[in-house]
């Protein structure tokens, strides 16, 4: 399975490669802005990769719109509660800035946001044990990660992936039912920034329609509350009815649509990105 790379630029921090087609700037240094942008540029033309996605903040706005970069996501407040964080796109194949879902993009969109409320529902826990997840789970979270996509954006298939994320700066929750993994979540934080991606989600289709991502959602919340976290945030599949009506349902903002975005089993998908403060 083809898995893009990380790496570093001076201090920024991106991932790219042929397996989402694109470059992906995780994390800009502001000391190495605005060289980041010459040498993203040559990075992608060098790889012919059609998109480059940045998710950076509000002062970088003007020099990467410069560069022919549009935003597509915004984030109030995504650094420290402070500066808002930007998702900035530039397409350098027109046709993937064109999104043939668009229809049930939309539909999606339409649906979740008529389902939002503004008080969530009371929590309730009944599904099974959620706990957070152990070292000595990994091999059964990849087993379901490999069950729910048959390929994504890093190698959560892989359990040493998920021990060495779980050592540093990922938080896992899982459910379990007699023994048996049901669903799985995870929360990346940014300790630097004072946020925390709410992200992997999956659930066995044996399971599904239990609201088991709504369980492994409160919890994850409730441990980056209790780590100082000001903003909690996803980048979630923009064709799914269900995970963009679980971030609405639980007080969640749209923040926009990353077209074409990300390559999950199979193909390319656009990403609807939600936060809460």
């Amino acid at each position: 399975m083809k898995i893009d790379q990380v790496e570093t630029f001076d201090n920024c921090v991106l991932q790219h490669g042929p397996a989402n087609d694109r470059i992906y700037l995780m994390k800009l240094a502001r000391e190495d802005f605005p060289e980041i942008l010459a040498h993203l540029n040559e990075l992608a033309e060098s790889r012919g990769y059609s998109k480059v996605f940045a998710k950076v903040p509000a002062y970088a706005q003007a020099g990467f719109e410069q560069n022919n970069y549009r935003l597509e996501a915004a984030i109030p407040g995504f650094y420290h509660g402070e500066t808002d964080g930007l998702f900035m796109a530039r397409y350098y194949d027109p046709a993937r800035s064109i999104d043939p879902d668009a229809d049930r993009v939309a539909a999606v969109l339409e649906t979740a946001q008529a389902k939002a409320v503004a008080t969530p529902a009371a929590k309730s826990y009944a599904a099974g044990d959620c706990r957070l997840a152990l070292p000595a789970d990994c091999a059964q979270m990849a087993e379901l990660y490999r069950e729910v996509f048959a390929s994504y954006p890093f190698p959560v298939h892989n359990p040493d992936y998920l021990a060495e994320t779980m050592a540093e700066n990922v938080t896992y929750a899982g459910i379990w039912e007699d023994g048996r993994l049901l669903a799985v979540a995870s929360a990346e934080r940014d300790k630097d920034s004072s946020n925390a991606e709410m992200t992997d989600f999956a659930t066995h289709p044996d399971f599904r329609g239990r609201g088991l991502a709504n369980v492994l959602l409160w919890t994850l919340e409730e441990l980056m509350a209790e780590v100082n976290c000001k903003t909690c945030y996803t980048i979630a599949r923009a064709t799914s009815f269900g995970m963009n009506i679980t971030f609405a349902q639980n007080g969640y903002s749209f923040a926009g649509t990353l077209i074409n975005n990300t390559q999950i089993s199979g193909g390319l998908e656009s990403m609807n990105v939600w936060f809460k403060r």
